[in-house]
């Protein structure tokens, strides 16, 4: 019996266009989306400086499954 899933197309072309990417940017993202959000704050704009504030995670997140794509690799 055959266990293993495959990827779909969706996911293999993300893979394909991530796996391009270094990690670095994600981790350059993140922390401007952090220096962006202290500006908006030191600016008063504090919603604003909340929303930007929470892109960081994404990013961070993003660049781990970069990382796990290009270490690991896909189907």
């Amino acid at each position: 019996m055959n266990d293993q899933k495959n990827e779909g197309k969706v996911a293999k072309e993300i893979e394909n266009k991530t796996a391009v990417i270094p990690s670095d940017v994600f981790l350059w993202t993140s922390i401007a989306s952090m220096g962006v959000s202290l500006t908006l704050k030191l600016f008063g704009k504090d919603k604003l400086a909340l929303f930007v504030g929470q892109w960081s995670s994404p990013f961070l997140l993003m660049g781990v499954y970069n990382k796990i794509v290009k270490t690991e690799g896909s189907d």
